[in-house]
């Protein structure tokens, strides 16, 4: 009975779950999807693009690249500014649909036929945009009722929309300039070459987000220095010192942030 016990607890798989957003705008549905590029017109990422970045970046951070988790700090303050602008425009509409008379019933702005969305997320800073896209959607068409209803003209409609538009692109804007170094915190305490051409690539980074000190509230475990060092001791005894550049080269690669491109992400 305990081998049978012991068995079972051995098999066990991964925990998962059936998510999915729904949206009722087609302001936050062309948010999700972005923009492909076309003659004369620049592209333009979606959450869905986001997401991948995003969970590209938790995997160099477990693999303790420095720089990923400099991005996760980053994209967590980015997120935080993004919050507080949909928070503003939120107050706005609100207020101005503080303005129905009593005597009037307005019920919730719903699509009669909204879009279902499944998500594939694996980063918590990929989920905070989700809440984010679905927070704007609400605010369009709480927007959408307030001119409806004559509380707001179209220019304060289409302003405050673009505004929230803004925000959410410019969060993925900054997210789509990350790239994966290839290099871990060893790399730099040896000073090896994988570390100097990471330094004059992706320029300095903080001391304390170097050390590891400053992390992003979601950044996962850092991994085990000594393993680090036992694998940092046998790179450097090894006889054929060939693979040292072999590996620096190999570490300067770029992770491609467009959606669904795996070619040099974090294995």
């Amino acid at each position: 009975m305990a081998n049978e016990t012991e068995s079972l607890q051995l098999n066990l798989g991964s925990l998962r779950s059936a998510m999915a957003l729904t949206l009722h705008t087609h302001h936050a549905s062309r948010i999700w999807h972005g923009r492909a590029p076309s003659e004369g017109r620049a592209g333009i990422i979606g959450l869905n693009g986001y997401i991948s970045i995003m969970n590209k970046m938790k995997r160099g951070s477990e693999q303790d690249d420095p720089y990923s988790d400099w991005w996760m700090l980053r994209i967590e303050e980015k997120l935080e500014q993004t919050r507080a602008t949909l928070q503003t425009l939120r107050e706005q509409v609100d207020q101005a649909l503080a303005d129905v008379p009593p005597a009037l019933s307005l019920g919730e702005n719903l699509n009669v036929q909204p879009v279902k969305l499944p998500l594939f997320v694996n980063a918590q800073l990929g989920f905070m945009a989700v809440y984010l896209l679905a927070d704007y959607d609400e605010i369009a068409r709480k927007l959408i009722l307030a001119h409806h209803t004559a509380l707001i003209d179209r220019s304060t409609l289409e302003r405050w929309l673009n505004e929230g538009a803004h925000a959410l692109r410019s969060l993925f804007s900054l997210a789509q300039q990350y790239r994966y170094s290839g290099t871990q915190r060893d790399d730099f305490a040896a000073n090896n070459a994988a570390a100097r051409l990471a330094l004059e690539k992706f320029g300095p980074l903080p001391q304390d987000v170097l050390e590891g000190v400053r992390r992003s509230r979601f950044a996962p475990p850092l991994p085990r220095r000594d393993s680090l060092r036992t694998e940092a001791t046998t790179r450097n005894t090894e006889p054929d010192s060939s693979n040292d550049a072999a590996n620096a080269t190999a570490g300067a690669q770029d992770a491609v942030p467009s959606a669904g491109d795996d070619e040099d992400e974090p294995a």
